[in-house]
């Protein structure tokens, strides 16, 4: 029996300049996901809370708009798991476009294209990883992209690694079986 340790994501060596990283996991916005960043983050803009006045901003068809906070929000994190789950350190978002609106009910992927990676020279445990991310609507529309530089530990850094406690009960076993085996 083997086990197989909890590692998560992408280390320095793993990125190629040039691969798109489609990632695996969309997100669908509801009402209450964009009305809880909306107040969270004090913006009173009533395009985001109020269907009354949306109704006259003649650039949402009458829709309540995404707070834009919660798309950049949502994006980035959907790209964490192949981008930036072993970052050490996010150095700079550029370029952010909002090219098209989201609403509420809206379902967003997104996708990275490594564009540039050099080793640290002040940390040698860590590479500087450059990309394209972009955000698409269910119908494959994009909604924003931007420049991102993180930090990056090398797999040899131990970083991001060996984090799972060792049970104190000792190695989880299969139970003894009676009967007919499967």
């Amino acid at each position: 029996m083997a086990t197989h340790p909890a590692v998560l994501g992408r280390f320095f060596e793993d990125y190629v300049v040039g691969d798109v990283y489609q990632h695996p996991l969309g997100r669908t916005i509801s009402e209450a996901d964009n009305t809880w960043i909306t107040l969270l983050s004090m913006n009173t803009n009533q395009n985001h809370f109020n269907a009354h006045a949306a109704s006259q901003n003649p650039i949402t068809g009458g829709r309540i708009l995404v707070n834009s906070g919660l798309t950049v929000a949502v994006i980035l994190g959907i790209s964490v798991l192949d981008m930036s789950q072993n970052a050490i350190s996010n150095l700079s978002f550029t370029d952010i476009e909002m090219s098209n609106p989201v609403y509420v009910g809206d379902t967003l992927y997104a996708e990275s294209i490594c564009t540039a990676l050099r080793l640290s020279k002040s940390r040698p445990y860590a590479g500087i990883v450059s990309m394209i991310t972009r955000g698409l609507n269910q119908d494959g529309v994009q909604v924003i992209s931007w420049k991102r530089s993180v930090m990056v530990a090398t797999r040899d850094s131990g970083i991001g690694q060996n984090y799972f406690p060792e049970a104190t009960s000792g190695p989880l076993e299969l139970p003894a079986t009676k009967g007919i085996e499967a």
